[in-house]
C-alpha cells in the first residue's frame, strides 16, 4: 500500500513538473506529453534496469498512464497566468516527486534483497532520474548537478531505509516529510555542497 501511494504521488508530481517546464520552453503539444511522461516514468525505468526488476513492469501501470495523460492535458490547457505560479510552487512539486520516488526506489531494492549500496543507488536515481532526464531534454542544467542540495536527500532517505531505521507507514511518512522539508530548506536558505575552489 505504501509503495503504491508513493508511486502515484511521485508520478503525478513529476508529470506536472515535466509538463510545465515543457510549456515554459515553448514546446508543442507532443513535446509537452513526451517531457511529462519521461519525467514521470524515467526514474522508475532507470531503477528497474539497475536492480534487475523486469523493465516491462512499467507498462503494467495502465491506470497510472491514464492519470498522467489527464494531468498533462490539464497543465497544457491552463492559461499562461496560472503557469506563472510554477516559479513559486514548482520546487514543491519536484520535492514531492523526489521524496516519493526516493523512498519507493529504496523499498523496491530492499524487497529484492539488494545490498545497501544498491539501495542507495536505487533511491538516488529513482528520486532524481526523471528530473535529470527532463532537464537534459529541455536543454537545462540538470537539477541534480546544481549548487543547491538535491540528490543527497534521496541518498540519505535510502540509507535510512537500507539500515532498517524506516520500517512502517508512520516512519515512512515521517521520512517523506523530512525529505520534502530538507529539499525546500536547501532552496530557501541556499544550502550548498562544497565545490572545488577555483583560484
Amino acid at each position: 500500500m505504501i509503495w503504491e501511494v508513493l508511486n502515484v504521488v511521485g508520478t503525478i508530481a513529476f508529470a506536472v513538473s515535466g509538463a510545465i517546464i515543457a510549456t515554459q520552453e515553448d514546446y508543442d503539444i507532443l513535446g509537452v506529453y513526451v517531457l511529462g511522461f519521461v519525467t514521470a516514468f524515467g526514474g522508475s525505468t532507470i531503477r528497474n534496469l539497475l536492480i534487475g526488476i523486469p523493465i516491462e513492469n512499467i507498462w503494467t501501470q495502465g491506470n497510472l498512464f491514464i492519470v498522467v495523460f489527464s494531468v498533462i492535458t490539464v497543465v497544457f490547457l491552463l492559461p499562461n497566468p496560472w503557469l506563472q505560479y510554477w516559479n513559486k510552487w514548482g520546487i514543491l512539486f519536484d520535492a514531492i516527486g523526489l521524496a516519493s520516488f526516493a523512498i519507493q526506489g529504496a523499498l523496491s531494492a530492499v524487497q529484492v534483497d539488494a545490498p545497501l549500496s544498491a539501495v542507495l543507488v536505487a533511491a538516488t536515481l529513482t528520486g532524481s532520474g526523471g528530473g535529470m532526464l527532463r532537464d537534459v531534454l529541455a536543454g537545462r542544467k540538470p537539477m541534480i548537478f546544481r549548487e543547491e542540495i538535491y540528490a543527497l536527500w534521496a541518498t540519505l532517505g535510502g540509507l535510512a531505509i537500507g539500515l532498517g531505521v524506516i520500517s512502517g507507514p508512520w516512519t515512512t511518512g515521517i521520512l517523506f516529510v523530512a525529505i520534502v522539508t530538507l529539499r525546500m530548506c536547501s532552496v530557501r536558505f541556499n544550502w550548498r555542497l562544497p565545490r572545488h575552489p577555483i583560484w
